[in-house]
């Protein structure tokens, strides 16, 4: 082949390339778009009165008008659904954590008849969702005296975030070197002075991902809520948001203001933790 057909060639490749790159490059911008267009929304109509969202729902509004965000504060119970969201949340978060690591470090580490059972019984629950047993669980709650209490949507949340924590886990912890426990049993380590002292800080790029895994769907869940709380001063916000809707008129400014601040928690605790996240996500490359 000639020179001038290899460069031909090799002119092609790179114009093939940057075609594709560039069209992978708008199918990117265009889903960015998408994505963040309700959240812009959603922003803009916080400061707006109902008028204003309305006439111009894409208008850049008046930042300095908070009166939505003072009525969310003074007029509603926007505090007390804040703070129990935040306490089922924070309360499954630490139980799943606290038990997925367990079970994953024992599966991942310790060879036993039936660790294979194990892991497989934990990974059928990310096919089985819970709603398809709502009728057995609101009789199981009743029957043990919880119904209508946070306790009953903690241990929900911990049965559906269990299976994606030990999978996420058990995967990782397989990764580490056994050198490092073995030097620990050398040096007199007890078995749960290796787990907690050793292997845990170096699993918390996972701990990180099974937190925000589960985070966003339990902060979020307005299913569980409706079926399992009824009285008001124990609703969580994705339920409690729904009381600032009337049944002829709807002041939407506050809506879009309580929406806006219920999202601002979980945003933060992605900001905080982003960085373990990332790390996490990139673990299984670099190795």
């Amino acid at each position: 082949m000639s020179a001038a057909s290899e460069s031909y060639y090799d002119r092609r490749g790179v114009l093939s390339a940057l075609g594709r790159d560039g069209l992978i490059q708008i199918i990117l911008i265009l889903n960015t778009v998408v994505m963040l267009a309700p959240i812009v929304i959603m922003v803009f109509a916080a400061f707006k009165t109902n008028a204003q969202i309305f006439q111009s729902p894409f208008s850049i509004p008046d930042f300095s008008n908070v009166t939505n965000i003072a009525k969310i504060w003074a007029e509603t119970n926007f505090l007390r659904y804040l703070l129990n969201s935040v306490i089922v949340t924070a309360s499954a978060i630490v139980i799943i954590l606290a038990l997925g690591t367990m079970a994953a470090y024992g599966i991942a580490r310790y060879r036993f008849w039936g660790a294979s059972f194990v892991l497989m019984f934990f990974l059928a629950g990310l096919t089985l969702p819970l709603k398809l047993a709502i009728i057995p669980l609101f009789i199981l709650m009743r029957d043990l005296g919880i119904l209508n209490t946070q306790l009953s949507l903690i241990l929900i949340y911990v049965a559906m975030g269990l299976p994606t924590t030990v999978f996420i886990m058990t995967g990782f912890i397989r990764t580490l070197p056994n050198e490092l426990e073995d030097a620990a049993r050398m040096d007199g380590a007890s078995e749960p002075r290796i787990m907690w002292s050793i292997m845990l800080p170096l699993v918390r790029p996972a701990l990180v991902i099974s937190c925000i895994q589960n985070v966003v769907p339990i902060w979020n869940d307005f299913f569980f809520p409706l079926i399992f709380i009824q009285k008001d001063n124990l609703k969580t916000l994705p339920q409690g948001l729904t009381t600032f809707m009337g049944e002829y008129t709807t002041d939407w400014g506050v809506l879009f203001a309580g929406l806006l601040l219920s999202s601002a928690p979980v945003i933060i605790v992605y900001i905080i933790m982003s960085r373990q996240f990332i790390n996490g996500m990139t673990a299984g490359a670099v190795k």
